[in-house]
């Protein structure tokens, strides 16, 4: 008994040496290990998708950097907020839906439909708002006459006043005031009939549906949106119908792999009566009852054997969406990859996009050690062009702009020399390069020449020569620019600094030679 227990150990310990030959720790990170085959994965998605040719060597800076941004998020607990859940819900649903069998098939069924949708005349959706009098059931004729000539004369006011503002006749005579989007069998045929049918900005007739009188006018149009963009949602619309026999073929299938088994009798219940208790089928021993198939009805109005062959059917499908990942390792990698490379987006907005954008204080200082960056290949001149009626308006202005600081030149011009209702003054500033302004090339760099302004005979310059600008916000982008890349390298240099990193140079070197 002692020595089958101690080659039941040595079997043990065997398989666990074996599976760390096969898959060995090529480094930690602040103690979490990262086996070979995680940095192999990430190392040819980057090679693939950025066709960069870079070494297994080269490439470990690059993943242990992001490895440490993803920690630092993970301590900002980025990880736990309700938007980020979901973003990495909806992305593993539709990644997970790609590896379900027959999702191919599915995909083609979709792109069928969709193109169905793009010929049919009322494609894309339209924005409508409306002037609505709901008219009951029981409404008396004399009552319907009083509510048809009430719309009618308002629709005449429109046609007599075509500028008149439709939403200001929406809020006072509207029962639905809402200005919403429609598509496609959202609404009564009558209603879209009228909605599709007219032009952007145009307002119908007054008309009839089932719920009351409408005037209706189309605020705007969208075109049918990518394929791309709607998939999900002509996937749910395609498994709310009937099942077609690319579905069926997949649901045999996954009876077979996951060990379907029916209750004959609890079925032959549920058809009969509607309802059971009982359970109606196994999956892999996991039991599934007529109360789980109440839910379910509740959602999916149709005939019971319908109803029941669409419960079995999203079981399996469910079933199996839980369980792809078993089937399929490398998902685990691709939705790993996936929510870090969110974690980073968002840990990198927080502590470098968003200062680099609005720290003004961080702007000025970077800029004021950095000035030098900035300076032009050529001096430019910082100032104005005035274009005056008389020689002494001219004097005037210069002597007037020595006394004021140079943002208020503009303002204090205008209301000193065109209050009256006459300019005498025609004003432009800037900063000018050679080139950039005749009257400047003349009177400041000496080159070409110009003809006076009609009216405006006499034309002087105020400010000076510089070699770059005063003022961070007069080169503001490459600033920023330039702030966002020192934030990021200083953040990242703190990270490295901070965190823990080995790597086991012999197992990095075998990555990518297996």
């Amino acid at each position: 008994m002692m020595k089958r227990s101690l080659l039941l150990g040595w079997i043990s310990l065997f398989g666990i040496w074996v599976s760390a030959q096969e898959d060995p720790v090529v480094m930690r990170i602040n103690g979490k290990e990262i086996p070979r085959s995680e940095f192999e994965y990430s190392y040819r998605r980057h090679v693939d998708g950025e066709g960069e040719k870079l070494s297994p060597k080269e490439y470990a800076e690059l993943f242990i950097q992001a490895k440490l941004k993803v920690e630092a998020s993970r301590a900002a607990g980025l990880d736990t907020t309700s938007a980020f859940r979901k973003q990495q819900e909806a992305y593993r649903t539709k990644l997970l839906r790609s590896y379900l069998p027959g999702s191919q098939e599915m995909d083609g069924n979709a792109r069928i439909l969709y193109q169905k949708m793009k010929g049919n005349v009322r494609n894309g959706q339209v924005q409508v708002q409306q002037i609505f009098k709901y008219l009951p059931q029981t409404i008396t004729s004399r009552h319907l006459q009083e509510e048809q000539a009430r719309m009618d004369s308002i629709y005449q006011v429109i046609q007599n006043q075509p500028s008149i503002d439709f939403t200001s006749l929406v809020d006072r005579f509207s029962d639905d005031k809402r200005c919403v989007w429609i598509e496609n069998l959202q609404t009564t045929s009558e209603f879209e009939d009228v909605a599709f049918s007219l032009a952007k900005g145009e307002i119908s007739k007054p008309f009839f549906t089932p719920e009351g009188l409408h005037i209706l006018q189309v605020v705007d149009r969208k075109e049918v949106s990518a394929y791309e963009i709607v998939s999900d949602s002509l996937l749910n619309r395609l498994r709310r119908q009937p099942l077609d026999k690319g579905t069926e073929a997949i649901v045999e299938q996954l009876k077979k792999e996951y060990q379907y088994v029916p209750n004959t009798e609890a079925l032959e219940e549920l058809l009969q009566k509607g309802e059971t208790d009982r359970t109606l089928f196994t999956v892999n021993g996991q039991t599934y009852t007529g109360e789980m198939f109440k839910w379910f009805a509740s959602s999916h109005p149709q005939a019971v054997k319908r109803q029941l062959n669409g419960f079995i059917a999203k079981s399996l499908l469910d079933y199996e969406n839980r369980h792809v990942e078993k089937k399929h390792p490398e998902l685990r990698y691709t939705l790993q990859e996936y929510a870090e490379k969110c974690l980073v987006a968002e840990i990198t907005r927080q502590k470098v996009d968003l200062p680099a954008v609005n720290d003004r204080a961080g702007l000025a200082t970077y800029f004021k050690f950095h000035s030098s960056d900035y300076r032009w290949e050529h001096p430019r001149y910082k100032g104005v062009v005035l274009h005056c009626v008389d020689k002494k308006t001219a004097k005037q202005a210069k002597k007037l702009l020595k006394k004021v600081p140079e943002k208020e030149w503009e303002d204090i011009l205008r209301k000193t020399f065109n209050t009256s209702g006459d300019e005498k003054i025609k004003i432009e500033q800037g900063i000018f390069a050679d080139g950039d302004n005749k009257y400047i090339d003349k009177l400041v760099f000496k080159k070409g020449g110009f003809e006076s302004v009609m009216s405006y005979p006499f034309t002087v310059v105020a400010g000076k020569k510089q070699k770059g600008p005063d003022d961070y916000r007069e080169v503001i982008e490459q600033v920023r620019k330039d702030y966002r890349n020192y934030l990021n390298a200083y953040w990242e240099r703190e990270l490295e600094e901070s965190g823990k990193v080995e790597i086991n140079q012999e197992v990095l070197k075998t990555v990518n030679n297996n």
